[in-house]
């Protein structure tokens, strides 16, 4: 009997664990069969995107083979791994498997715009080069770009703008020589007349040279201007150079009934590197700038100062100001704002400070007139000490 009991429950802990194990199998049936659904969903999107994949590297295969700039791919130590037909032409060549900076060392480098020149049967071509970094492989991508068109065409325009200047100053200088000139040739021809008195004939000769040293004048302007004003570079004192010029302005000054007005605000010693002649013609240009524009009894200030190592030159008047004129444009050739002015005074200052390696300005000052400043570099000097 106690036997049988035993084998009962044996039999019935085995149904348990049976059944158990079929809810178990069936509950793994479920899950293999969701995680097949899952499987097949996933398959799907990888031969969706597979397929997406393969229609975008068509797309771009097809556009590297039909755009016009050359595209040039790097591996990560440089060396050429692909590039498209444009790039192919441009460089007159395959190149996959060679070092990019070797193949570019080949090339002559423009520093002006950054290009490089390649040999080209029957002339050269000019290619533009971009870089753009690959950050997941590690490599490169070089965009070539041909630019010869661009850059003869920038030639071309840059001689056209040139000529243009050039029939412009020529224009402007054949207006400035043909009054001075026809003034010179009346008064010339009055001395033919019969039974002029010797006074006359003193005056007419005397107005006759005059216009003829203002046509000198004006040739020199231009000749300096065209050619440039600097040549001997010397050590200038700076005490020494302003005294010159006021030797040459104060009896302009007092002449004109006009006050001059000069202040040194400076160490002892001070020089600069210059041209003493140009130099000394660009402050005189400036001063008598000023005096054209001032009225009588008006005030020429020159005030000459040390600042940031530069010895700066203002020169200061009592005159109309700019009157609106575009404080730049001053300094262009044959630009004037003044009756009978050359327009070469003010370029002819520009050109010297440019070529000391010395700056320029003007403006309009807030109590009245105008002021221009030259600075120069300092070369060095001694603090004075009582």
């Amino acid at each position: 009997m106690k036997d049988q009991e035993m084998l009962e429950a044996a039999f019935e802990q085995f149904n348990t664990v049976s059944s158990q194990l079929i809810d178990a199998y069936r509950q793994l049936e479920v899950q293999v069969n969701v995680l097949n659904a899952q499987l097949d969903e996933a398959n799907n999107q990888l031969r969706k995107q597979r397929d997406e994949n393969a229609e975008l590297a068509e797309r771009l295969g097809m556009l590297l083979e039909a755009l016009p700039a050359g595209v040039v791919e790097l591996s990560p130590d440089g060396v050429v791994v692909a590039q498209n037909p444009a790039a192919q032409s441009l460089l007159d060549g395959e190149h996959v498997g060679q070092g990019w900076a070797a193949v570019v060392g080949l090339w002559e480098h423009a520093e002006l715009d950054g290009t490089y020149i390649l040999p080209y049967p029957g002339g050269e071509r000019r290619l533009a080069l971009q870089y753009q970094d690959l950050p997941a492989s590690g490599g490169r991508i070089v965009l070539l770009h041909d630019v010869s068109r661009l850059h003869h065409l920038t030639v071309e325009l840059a001689h056209q703008q040139k000529l243009a200047a050039m029939g412009g100053m020529a224009a402007s200088l054949a207006h400035q020589l043909r009054t001075p000139l026809a003034t010179a040739m009346l008064y010339t021809a009055n001395l033919k007349q019969e039974g002029l008195r010797p006074e006359d004939r003193a005056r007419f000769v005397d107005k006759s040279l005059a216009r003829m040293k203002a046509l000198e004048g004006l040739i020199q302007n231009m000749l300096g201007f065209v050619r440039g004003q600097t040549s001997a570079l010397e050590v200038l004192d700076v005490d020494v150079l302003v005294e010159d010029v006021a030797a040459v302005l104060s009896p302009q000054c007092h002449e004109r009934g006009m006050i001059w007005d000069c202040h040194k605000q400076l160490p002892s010693a001070i020089t600069v590197m210059a041209d003493r002649k140009a130099l000394q013609g660009a402050l005189v240009n400036l001063l008598e700038n000023a005096m054209h524009f001032s009225p009588e009894g008006g005030r020429i200030g020159l005030l000459v100062s040390l600042q940031d190592n530069q010895v700066h030159f203002r020169v200061e008047d009592d005159g109309i100001g700019l009157g609106g004129a575009d404080p730049a444009r001053l300094f262009e050739p044959f630009f004037t704002t003044r009756p009978g002015g050359t327009g070469l005074g003010l370029s002819i200052v520009k050109k010297v400070a440019d070529e000391l390696s010395g700056n320029v300005t003007g403006g309009d000052r807030p109590q009245g007139g105008a002021f221009f400043e030259l600075s120069l570099p300092c070369l060095g000097g001694e603090v004075a000490h009582d």
